[in-house]
């Protein structure tokens, strides 16, 4: 008896010896895994499961939203107007370095650091800001633009090239016609903060 024990005490502490291991070894594992995870595969899990958020920009505003799509170098977000003196809902294109912070519940925290599917990403992950732009001047939909500078111009987008578009600056409500047109700007890409559609134009 007096053996059985001793080998019991003795089985029962390596046992405990390698759990503490094991669990040396996971969390070891799981510091590296999220020192390898980068915003976008954050940002696209809380994307699919529709995350209320609110986000800061370069310009100091902070807006709150609901996360829709994520693109190649942009999120898609809608909002109803609270805070932002809109009534109606609102779309918003955010160029992803425009983005200086994310705030949100502490469970979607924790759920956005889940290791994502391993699958090829949607089309539209590899879409680009460009892309994107082009498609809105291609069906003339009226847009309110921010820069860095804190400008704020309503208009319909002409045409966007490579790192930048045209804008004819009309007044919101007014479709883009040769009479309603103020004037037009050349926006570079680098300056875009935020690009505000009717919340039916966000993917």
């Amino acid at each position: 008896m007096h053996w059985d024990r001793l080998f019991e005490d003795l089985e029962g502490q390596l046992t405990a010896e390698w759990e503490a291991e094991r669990a040396v070894l996971d969390a070891e594992s799981e510091r590296l895994r999220i020192a390898r995870l980068d915003l976008r595969a954050r940002l696209r899990t809380l994307c699919s499961a529709g995350a209320d958020v609110t986000i800061g920009l370069v310009n100091g505003r902070r807006i709150p939203v609901s996360l829709q799509t994520l693109g190649a170098d942009w999120v898609a977000v809608s909002t109803r107007g609270t805070g932002e003196g809109r009534s109606a809902p609102a779309g918003f294109f955010l160029p992803l370095a425009a983005v200086t912070g994310i705030t949100t519940d502490h469970g979607m925290i924790l759920a956005s650091l889940d290791e994502p599917p391993a699958a090829d990403p949607p089309l539209r992950e590899r879409m680009t800001l460009g892309f994107v732009l082009r498609d809105l001047a291609r069906r003339r939909v009226p847009v309110h633009i921010s820069t860095h500078v804190g400008d704020d111009i309503h208009g319909t987008i002409d045409r966007a090239a490579s790192d930048h578009l045209d804008l004819a600056v009309h007044d919101p409500g007014e479709a883009r016609l040769a009479r309603a047109v103020h004037g037009f700007r050349i926006i570079p890409f680098a300056s875009l903060v935020a690009v505000r559609t009717p919340v039916d134009q966000v993917p």
